[in-house]
């Protein structure tokens, strides 16, 4: 039983306002394993005050870049030293299989980490052009100011680290609201921050819901708000921050498409489709979950799908042989049954899964990992995002239809396009509107830029995109001759 009694609030760890907890139970076992303060709007309030004193007052926003680096990698090396720590809290705290937060989760958020000290290296913070009546301009990026961070459960500290990191290094101030279902991995952060001695005010960790979290999106006192969640949530954001022309960045859902071609290597692919479309248990909205095949092929595509779906282990998630593992709550594991029951309803076919508990267990938020057949894309299981282990396989004519069933979606996040010519396959993924594809996989990449385009979000994260995202720009003209 892991238990926090204090809140980090402008770098220091101080009482909460009120004596509401956050009682964390594990996904598997549905047994308590942690216990946190809850913040309010009280300490979202203190939070910003110490980081609006920090901004502006402080030195951190005038701090040279080169020292927030040095201050970001003594973090990162922090960080990487509980490594092992923080898969197992992670794991115990929202369900990820071990594998996953030791790769997906730990593991990517240390080589994230590691890319943004490199990009923070080669930012222009300051550069000098001719100006359009013969004297120069200076052009400077200066940080945003006080960044208020909204971050989801399911991989949560790599979004996190997506949005603190870079705005760290920009010279801002942070205030962040991790969610309740992950209060007790955030607050282990909150550990790591303090060792890595930021200087006081610079960064607060508040674990609380969604009315304390709209406290901070329409506080007075925040520049800027970066938010990762549903499409809803962030269409809410979005309306607030505009009425006060706060900036935003949004990372929200999606609904990715795998595009395979006939000359596809079937075996390649879908032994790759494991990972891009059930990465966390279906619980990532880059997810690849609507699964385009020709018509030729396509009953070999959903045999070989089922195949690999039906042989996944499902289980105990700090079992390293387990692919799947439980969903966060029993609310996803409702909703994600619901949808089993809907796609049946609607008329597509069950290969593998379908609802009830899995095989051997009789404990835990589980769902069958599960392939949908004969599915049309007008259907709500092709359309909405499910946020769990079901895939869609979709049929198509040609390589046009494949192309505008794609981007039939409001969604545009992610996507994939499988082949064995790689350039042909580029020219395919150049025509699907999503912000990121991959060809014969679907990684990130934390070199570049990474974000959606329609009701997937606004602005981008990770590469030097993601550090300028926490910037101001400002032009100087130098007197005329």
């Amino acid at each position: 039983m892991r238990e926090y009694k204090e809140l980090y609030i402008g770098g220091r760890w101080m009482a909460p306002a009120t004596d509401r907890r956050i009682e964390v139970v594990s996904p598997h076992s549905e047994q308590p394993v942690g216990r946190t303060p809850e913040a309010s709007t009280e300490d979202v309030d203190r939070a910003v005050d110490a980081a609006r004193q920090a901004f502006d007052g402080g030195e951190w926003s005038r701090t040279p870049p080169e020292e927030r680096l040095a201050a970001v990698q003594r973090f990162a090396d922090a960080y990487n030293a509980r490594q092992a720590e923080l898969a197992e809290l992670l794991t115990t705290e929202m369900g990820s299989p071990l594998w996953f937060s030791q790769v997906g989760q730990v593991g990517a958020t240390s080589m994230a980490l590691a890319d943004f000290l490199t990009a923070g290296q080669n930012v222009a913070w300051e550069e000098r052009r001719p100006g359009s009546f013969g004297a120069d301009v200076v052009v400077r990026r200066e940080p945003a100011g006080v960044v208020g961070i909204i971050t989801p459960w399911n991989v949560p500290h790599f979004v996190t680290l997506a949005k603190l990191v870079p705005a760290l290094i920009a010279g801002c101030t942070v205030v962040l609201k991790p969610p309740p279902e992950a209060p007790l991995s955030a607050l282990a952060l909150a550990e790591i921050l303090d060792e890595a001695g930021l200087p006081e005010g610079v960064v607060s960790v508040l674990p609380a819901g969604r009315e304390v979290g709209e406290h901070l999106v329409t506080h007075p006192g925040v520049d800027k708000i970066a938010f990762t969640g549903s499409t809803a949530a962030g269409r809410r954001i979005a309306s607030l921050c505009g009425q006060d022309l706060r900036r935003v960045t949004l990372e929200l859902g999606g609904k990715s498409a795998a595009i395979i071609l006939d000359d596809a290597d079937l075996g390649q692919t879908v032994q790759n489709l494991q990972m891009a479309s059930l990465l966390n248990s279906g619980q990532a909205c880059i997810a690849q979950t609507r699964i385009l095949a020709s018509r030729r092929r396509y009953d070999e595509v959903v045999d070989g799908l089922a195949a690999m779906v039906g042989g996944l282990t499902v289980g105990d998630p700090m079992d390293a042989s387990n692919y799947i593992g439980p969903l966060v709550a029993k609310r996803q594991q409702d909703r994600v049954r619901d949808y089993i029951g809907l796609g049946e309803s609607e008329g597509a076919r069950v290969v593998v899964g379908g609802g009830g508990m899995p095989d051997g267990l009789d404990t835990g938020w589980y769902v069958r990992p599960t392939v949908f057949a004969d599915v049309d894309n007008d259907m709500r299981i092709a359309r909405e995002e499910i946020f769990g282990p079901v895939l869609a396989v979709i049929p198509y004519d040609d390589e046009d239809d494949a192309v505008r069933i794609a981007n039939d979606s409001e969604y545009g996040l992610a996507g994939s396009v499988w082949t064995s010519d790689v350039d042909h396959g580029l020219d395919v993924a150049r025509r699907v509107r999503t912000g990121t594809l991959g060809i014969n996989q679907y990684l990130m990449n934390f070199t570049a830029p990474f974000g959606g385009f329609k009701a997937s979000g606004i602005g981008r994260e990770f590469g030097p995109e993601g550090i300028e995202a926490y910037t101001e720009l400002k032009s100087i003209a130098l007197p005329l001759g």
